[in-house]
């Protein structure tokens, strides 16, 4: 059992430090990908505020299969180049979307998802799956928070694939 413990309450506050010092923790030893995805949807369900799905999507022969999450029940395949999380694959960079429903080519898994941030995994220089996450409120994630979940996956890519 891990008793994880984040003190900070935003980003000027060292509230990302704390996510991903806990995330390590969480994956530190452990080899299994499939359970360190699922700890780290956990984590940040139980830590962020304000959203009503967080979890990834995994690549596997040429699209994106649902992989551990929190929240709503999902789409299970989304092909490549195709919505926020595919053309986070596709394009390989994080997208930070203010307001889904004016994105071209949307998948609307939840309708009552606003907002989404989607951060690539690369291993290897090779995406290998998704950190999804969506917002039932417009503009919810800000550059602090695309940063810090960038930072955050970078620092236990290693582990989710």
């Amino acid at each position: 059992m891990h008793d994880v413990s984040i003190q900070a309450s935003s980003a000027e506050d060292g509230f990302y430090d704390d996510l991903s010092s806990a995330a390590r923790a969480l994956v530190n030893g452990e080899p299994d990908p499939i359970a360190n995805m699922a700890n780290i949807a956990a984590l940040i369900w139980q830590y962020v505020p304000n959203l009503n799905w967080a979890g990834f999507y995994r690549v596997i022969e040429g699209e994106l299969v649902l992989g551990p999450f929190q929240g709503k029940t999902a789409c299970i395949r989304i092909a490549m180049g195709k919505g926020v999380c595919g053309t986070a694959v596709e394009t390989g960079t994080t997208q930070r979307v203010a307001d889904v429903h004016a994105f071209p080519g949307h998948i609307a898994c939840d309708a009552d998802s606003r907002s989404e941030l989607v951060v690539p995994v690369f291993v290897d220089g090779v995406v290998i799956a998704v950190l999804d996450l969506d917002s039932p409120t417009a503009n919810r994630f800000t550059q602090d928070d695309e940063d810090g979940f960038v930072k955050l996956i970078g620092k236990i890519a290693n582990s989710l694939g």
